[in-house]
Parts: structure tokens; sequence; C-alpha cells
């Protein structure tokens, strides 16, 4: 197979900062995607209705064709949440669910939950209203180990959480493990995952061959071979249950580099061509369009997309480095060559 022509996709978990490095990635976003959950974790974050707004107005003006991409706004969810701010954004188009971060579990979590029967009153009026709850779904205990956190999260807190609200809608972010695909499977239909490109491609090796590897370290954290199979598995399955969702985190190269390396990777500059890269790799190609255009808006209850994008296969090379503000962004695969080639990029290489 030559090429590829797909319904065009849409990210439902991306982050975007704010500001010049706003400036700097959004557009990488826009020429795959018609869409994309952007996601609230800013400094300060994302808390309310008239915030959400105005960021979307950021966004909107960083963008070279505004009227090709659509940000839809989450919310960062607190313990100090009003209640009527769920009514407001379950009222609001452009508001499409908050984001549940467990205090500490990544960056710029630290307004985050501290204890989740705090909120339970919350998720009683986001369930009444069908305002979808995406989780980072990590446990943030010290004792338990960075591999197990995932798991722990839904044996200790996601299983209490639908058992309790049976009729909310939950999307359980960027799944890194054979059991979080397997919880996702055998939960109730309003549950589901994303997977991003990297959980798909790579596994705890990467961030240690020949050396420390600081642009594949992520939260949560790549982990063993049998789960990104499963994964794997998972997202080319078909089943509406899992779709796209890159979790792209731009950071700067220094905050990368250093002896406290930010978590994220960063692959908004080839995000198509990476998933591709993946399900040719299980010969499944023909199961790219349902995960990456078609599962994502029929679980959030919007249209499929209208438009379609093109695929080649043709090698190219992934620059060094991307403008980041004063500093530098390295994209995840720098330097190295993909067989797979989106037909429009940013022109915004070093």
């Amino acid at each position: 197979m030559q090429k590829i022509t797909l319904t065009q996709p849409d990210d439902w978990h991306l982050h975007l900062r704010a500001g010049a490095a706003l400036k700097d990635v959004v557009n990488f976003s826009a020429a795959q995607f018609r869409r994309a959950v952007v996601m609230p974790n800013l400094k300060p974050p994302v808390t309310t209705v008239r915030q959400a707004l105005a960021y979307h107005a950021e966004i909107k003006d960083a963008l070279q064709n505004p009227q090709d991409f659509e940000p839809l706004m989450a919310l960062y969810l607190t313990e100090s949440t009003h209640r009527d701010e769920i009514k407001r954004a379950a009222e609001h188009p452009c508001i499409h669910g908050f984001k549940l971060y467990p205090a500490g579990a990544t960056t710029n979590s630290e307004a985050g939950i501290g204890s989740l029967q705090n909120i339970y009153p919350l998720l009683e009026i986001m369930e009444r209203h069908d305002v979808p709850l995406m989780i980072h779904g990590e446990a943030t205990d010290p004792h338990i180990d960075i591999f197990d956190r995932e798991l722990a999260f839904i044996e200790n807190s996601l299983f209490e959480i639908i058992e309790r609200f049976p009729g909310l809608r939950i999307v359980l972010e960027h799944i890194t493990t054979r059991h979080a695909a397997e919880f996702i499977r055998q939960a109730p239909a309003q549950i589901a995952a994303t997977i991003t490109a990297h959980h798909l491609l790579y596994n705890r090796n990467a961030l240690f061959q020949g050396g420390l590897k600081p642009h594949f370290y992520c939260l949560p954290v790549l982990k063993r071979e049998e789960h990104r199979l499963a994964l794997l598995d998972a997202a080319a399955s078909g089943e509406r249950k899992f779709f796209l969702g890159t979790d792209s985190a731009p950071h700067p190269r220094h905050g990368k580099e250093n002896a406290c390396a930010c978590a994220g990777c960063f692959t908004a500059h080839a995000a198509i061509e990476l998933y591709a890269t993946a399900f040719a790799s299980v010969n499944k190609l023909d199961k790219l369009e349902q995960f990456a255009s078609f599962n994502g808006p029929d679980f959030y209850g919007m249209p499929r997309n209208s438009s379609q994008v093109t695929l080649q296969k043709t090698e190219w090379e992934v620059p060094a480095g991307y403008t980041f503000g004063n500093d530098t962004l390295i994209p995840l695969e720098a330097g190295r060559v993909l067989t797979w080639k989106f037909d429009k990029t940013p022109q915004n290489s070093q």
C-alpha cells in the first residue's frame, strides 16, 4: 500500500501551552486534525468557562487558518470547582468536559485532586448534565511503583467512580497497560480510552538505549513490551471504545535535557505518520480510520468530519528541532527517517 486516504481525524487529547509557545506548535496539529480537545493544565490552570473561552480565542488567534481547526475546550477539575461552573460548562457548546488530574501525577497537576471523595458531589452533577470526565489515571501514593500507578488507580479509584456514577461518561486518557485495555473492553459502554502514538510504538527500553533519553520520558511512563503489544491490539481492533489522543506535550529543550526532565513527548509534528507506522507494523492500516476518525466523535456525540486527508508512503527525515519561543523544541524521532508522510505540514522547521 503506497497511499492512504482517511476521513480527517481529530485529536482527543492535546497540549498546546500558551503565549509564544502556543503560536509555535498549534499549526502542527491544525494541519492534520479538524478538531482537538485541548488540555487545561496551564499555569494557572483553566478552571472556569470564562477562562476556557479566553484560551479558545487565544488559540484561534494563533492559527494560520482559523476556519480549518476547532479547539474543543476542557476545564481543570479541582476540589473547589463550583457546582454552577459544571452547569455553565454543560450549556456551552465550546466546553467538552472536565479533566481530572490526581494531585502531583504529571505536569502542572499541583492543583489537582487530593481526595476523590471530595469531588463526588461534583461528579454527580456532571453525570446529571452528561458532562464527560477525562481522567489522568494514575495513583500518586509514593509507595506505589511508577510502573504500577495506572493499575493501582483503576483498582483503587476507577472501579468505585464507575459504580457510584453509572451514567457518567468517562475517558481514561493515554492508557499504557494491558490491564487498562482489558478494563476498558469489559467496562460499560460509556467508558472509553485514548491511546498515544508513542505508547503504541515504544516500550520502556526506549528511555535507556544508548544512555538516558529524556525526550522519551512521559507520564504515564512507557511500559514493558507486553503492554505495548496489548495497546496496539486494542487500537487496531476496530473496537469503538479506543480512539486517538496524541497527548502531544511540548517542552523547551532545556526543560527536557536537565537534571529533572519535564514529562511529555512532542508528537504533533508527525502525529498521523507515527500512528500509521504503528498500524502498519501489524498490517492493520485498514483499521486506522476507525481509530483516528470515527470512534472519538462517535463517543462524544459529534458528527464525523466530512473532509479527507492523505498519507503517502515515502521516506522523510524528521527535523532535529523546531522553534519554541526563545528555545528549541525537540520532536520525537528527531533526525530519524519515517516512512509515511502527511501531504501538508507547517513550515516551522529550523
